[in-house]
């Protein structure tokens, strides 16, 4: 089960439900910590303002994008989805806020799922090609945000495959139940939509085993399906690196404001 540029099957939506990203870049930083982004932050290559106070957030309204072909719902509730793949790690913090005032979100759960680094999604390994094992676990599950809205999750740098540039997919949920056995059950959808990555870091991550290895040819940013070139409104994240090699890893912020009636 692929999708091409040609016949995809996460083709654009249109606007079920009114969605916002809240002060992407260097503000979206700033909300997600109580401060000031990290020096050298990317935002699709610009580099950012880091003293961007989080007061100054501009809400701007953006469409919500597909859920794609590979979602398997009821996955585990924790912080760390890695569960040992091979990658460049990646530490993500995500702000969830009202879209009407701009208050967080607490106790919402954001749910992540995306490509291993030879693209394959779990419960799906071997729609790009690879043999590999697959319990249907790796690279999903979500976390409740704190009091201030925010939920960090550690995985790692996702990989590509036929007809999609790299990307994460990510889902917003409130009144989830988190269950004995770590899952979690119930609740209300109230936003769908995907995380972008720029394309000067993937190109670097891109040389990284087990990266190097997809034979799969990538498709850019900019000649994605979904993405429509609207920066952090459209999902871009903004990405500081953890150390001085692409294998280090990378942190990517971003603030996401739903509707919650």
């Amino acid at each position: 089960m692929t999708d091409t540029s040609s016949s995809n099957s996460e083709s654009r939506i249109p606007v079920a439900r009114r969605t916002v990203l809240v002060a992407g870049g260097a503000t979206a930083a700033a909300l997600a910590v109580g401060g000031a982004a990290s020096a050298g932050a990317l935002d699709g290559g610009i580099s950012q303002d880091n003293t961007a106070p989080a007061a100054a957030a501009v809400c701007t309204l953006t469409r919500e994008m597909t859920e794609g072909p590979y979602y398997l719902d009821g996955q585990y509730v924790r912080a760390d989805i890695s569960e040992g793949k091979p990658g460049v790690p990646l530490k993500l913090t995500l702000t969830v806020v009202d879209d009407d005032t701009c208050a967080p979100l607490r106790g919402a759960l954001v749910e992540l799922w995306h490509a291993d680094a030879l693209g394959e999604y779990s419960g799906f390994v071997g729609a790009n090609g690879h043999s590999e094992p697959d319990n249907g676990t790796f690279l999903r599950g979500g976390v409740l945000t704190n009091s201030s809205g925010v939920a960090t999750i550690t995985s790692i740098y996702p990989g590509w495959y036929i007809g999609r540039c790299i990307h994460i997919h990510v889902k917003v949920h409130t009144g989830v139940t988190v269950t004995s056995d770590g899952h979690y059950t119930g609740g209300r959808e109230i936003h769908t939509g995907q995380l972008f990555f720029n394309e000067t870091v993937t190109t670097r991550v891109a040389t990284v085993s087990p990266y190097s290895t997809n034979r799969v040819t990538r498709t850019t940013l900019s000649r994605d399906s979904i993405y429509d070139g609207g920066g952090a409104a459209s999902g871009l994240l903004t990405l500081s690196a953890l150390g001085s090699t692409p294998s280090a890893g990378y942190a990517g912020t971003l603030t996401l404001g739903v509707e919650t009636s």
